[in-house]
């Protein structure tokens, strides 16, 4: 089974970490750029996502994330973890990697009190898929070699906003996976470990 790394500077990197284990695979707290060059896929929590990038850029994390991820190691980030991943945000400027040609809306669905819970149909997926959306972005805009994968409409517009998109070996995603008994996106973060060409190894 590939070692699994948890972005560890904020946000609930812990509960994806169980969740790994329970799936049969290794998982491991990432701080440094050493103790990421040891693992096979990295999963970004949610959290904070101005900072997740500002702890980022203090450790000297940023270049070296970039580098992993552009060489093709398979990355899932969540809610927070989808910011930092992404190109920009209809917000003013944050640290974010840039790995993933997206405009992000952050806190798109509300404050904390508006937080839901909802089923997605998610492409390639069997059966919906619970998704917790806790002060969730949405993806206001998405670059041509992104493939959404599911959508959520917008209760004031209608509009459907993507929520849960893949661009190669990066998978984002608006939502908590690690709250529900859900496993299926941890899954596909991990069938891609061999599958997509880490050149910096």
């Amino acid at each position: 089974m590939p070692l699994v790394g948890a972005l560890a500077l904020q946000g609930d990197f812990r509960e994806h970490l169980t969740m790994i284990s329970d799936l049969g695979a290794e998982g491991v707290e990432v701080r440094t750029p050493e103790e990421l060059a040891d693992v096979d896929c990295l999963i970004v929590p949610g959290g904070e996502s101005t900072a997740i990038g500002r702890l980022a850029t203090r450790y000297g994390m940023m270049d070296p994330l970039r580098q992993r991820i552009r060489a093709g190691m398979p990355v899932l980030g969540t809610c927070a973890g989808m910011i930092f991943l992404g190109s920009s945000t209809t917000g003013r400027a944050q640290p974010q990697l840039g790995v993933l040609d997206v405009v992000v809306e952050r806190n798109a669905f509300g404050r904390q009190q508006e937080s839901f819970e909802a089923y997605l149909d998610v492409k390639g997926f069997d059966r919906p898929m619970p998704a917790v959306f806790i002060r969730a972005p949405w993806i206001e805009k998405v670059g041509e070699d992104v493939d959404v994968m599911a959508t959520v409409s917008d209760p004031t517009s209608g509009r459907e906003f993507p929520v849960f998109v893949r661009s190669g070996n990066v998978i984002a995603i608006s939502f908590h996976p690690e709250l529900t008994r859900d496993a299926r996106v941890h899954e596909l973060l991990l069938s891609l470990v061999g599958s997509v060409n880490d050149e910096e190894r």
